[in-house]
């Protein structure tokens, strides 16, 4: 018995807080666009992918096969600490990752209407609308699992927070992975 516990299950809770908090963002974000016209530009296509994303992280079932350890019931209570630890760790991760995504297609959306000022596209806009495409990409691009991992760590720690034991990466990966 190693007396965490409880830094485990108040790790556990704020985790969940987290990603209780993007989930609601992920969720708020539109899908729409005003205009029919703009249904399959790659700023909206991004946005519904996300919601699609986001909704699927919640439908996603949690992994609650733990061992049965030998140690009694404070290992036990570790063990399926750790497994719930890595679950809510891996959502967090997640759904960080879409609000991500998000916030670029809506950076786009701000972009384009800025190019069009409320015109409709016009041969006179395309080479921009084509470098705010481009942008999106890049952007998009740029939200990769390692900078995700880094900046939800950063923010932790820059909170204080107990984070001794938060799953490695990989670790997250693979439950990505094993949730497709």
């Amino acid at each position: 018995m190693d007396g965490l516990n409880d830094f485990r299950r108040a790790r556990v809770a704020e985790i969940l807080a987290d990603f209780t908090n993007v989930q609601y963002y992920i969720a708020a974000s539109p899908v729409d666009p005003p205009s029919q016209e703009d249904y399959y530009t790659e700023g909206w296509r991004a946005l519904r992918q996300c919601a699609i994303d986001g909704q699927n992280i919640l439908n996603t079932g949690a992994d609650t096969a733990v061992p049965v350890t030998k140690g009694g019931h404070e290992e036990q209570s570790k063990a399926e600490l750790q497994q719930v630890h890595l679950d809510a760790i891996a959502r967090r991760h997640q759904g960080q990752k879409i609000y991500l995504r998000q916030v670029a297609a809506q950076h786009w959306i701000e972009y384009r209407e800025s190019i069009l000022q409320g015109n409709r596209p016009g041969a006179e806009h395309q080479d921009q609308l084509r470098a705010c495409d481009q942008q999106l990409w890049l952007e998009l691009e740029q939200i990769t699992d390692e900078i995700v991992y880094a900046e939800l760590q950063l923010a932790d720690q820059q909170m204080g927070r107990w984070t001794d034991e938060d799953p490695s990466l990989r670790a997250i990966q693979r439950w990505v992975r094993s949730r497709r």
